[in-house]
């Protein structure tokens, strides 16, 4: 049987269990036949999944059904931006093309639609923000925690995973290989009127908002490529 087939089985068998993460799976020897394969197929199987945080291998004690975290889709996706931008290729300018998209689409459905707790708790990251800019820290991790706050309000963790993966690929990649400038009264600015569109219920005011951060943004990092051509 061909090792993809068998990741396939092995993958059926969680869902058909209804498996959580944490879940011991079958003992190896319970594997070879259920699956019908050998010890070394097996082997191979489970550790192939365990790249992908499907399973997790631990030894002396067993394998367990994995986090299923994004953790691979993040590395994939910085590795392949690296990659390219060593290419000659505007593989960090696409990555932020597909957050910007993904964002926009979404901001205007929480337009007027924020209880009062995600609001004062927006409200106080940008107040956060803006303290920052006076005292001339860096406003990354504020700004990532604004982000996240926004669209937990829309209630799908998966949706929240995904963008915390562009995330981390865009920043790990943008602090490895560009040096982009900012205004941090301007990323301020752009962050209340983001919260401001939102609480006013203005659903295409949010999303020229968000447009207009994301063009930001996607300005600073033409001017760092213009100067490294």
């Amino acid at each position: 049987m061909a090792a993809r087939d068998l990741q396939e089985r092995i993958k059926k068998l969680i869902v058909d269990r209804r498996l959580p993460s944490g879940a011991p799976l079958p003992t190896e020897p319970e594997l070879m036949e259920f699956l019908g394969a050998s010890r070394n197929s097996v082997r191979e199987a489970l550790k192939a999944l365990q790249a992908m945080g499907i399973v997790e291998i631990r030894h002396g004690f067993g394998t367990y059904v994995g986090s299923m975290s994004f953790a691979p889709m993040i590395e994939g996706l910085a590795f392949r931006t690296v990659a390219g931008h060593y290419r000659g290729e505007d593989s960090l300018l696409q990555l932020l093309e597909l957050r910007e998209a993904v964002e926009t689409g979404l901001v205007s459905r929480l337009a007027g639609r924020l209880p009062e707790d995600d609001l004062d708790e927006l409200e106080a990251l940008v107040g956060r923000m803006e303290r920052q800019a006076a005292e001339g820290a860096d406003l990354a991790e504020t700004d990532r925690a604004f982000h996240a706050a926004l669209y937990r309000g829309l209630d799908n963790v998966l949706l929240s995973e995904v963008l915390e993966a562009f995330w981390d690929a865009f920043h790990r990649v943008q602090r490895d290989l560009v040096d982009m400038p900012q205004d941090p009264r301007i990323t301020c600015r752009q962050h209340r009127e983001i919260l401001d569109a939102v609480r006013s219920g203005d659903s295409l005011r949010a999303e020229t908002a968000i447009r207009d951060h994301f063009g930001h943004v996607r300005a600073r990092l033409g001017a760092v490529r213009g100067r490294c051509r």
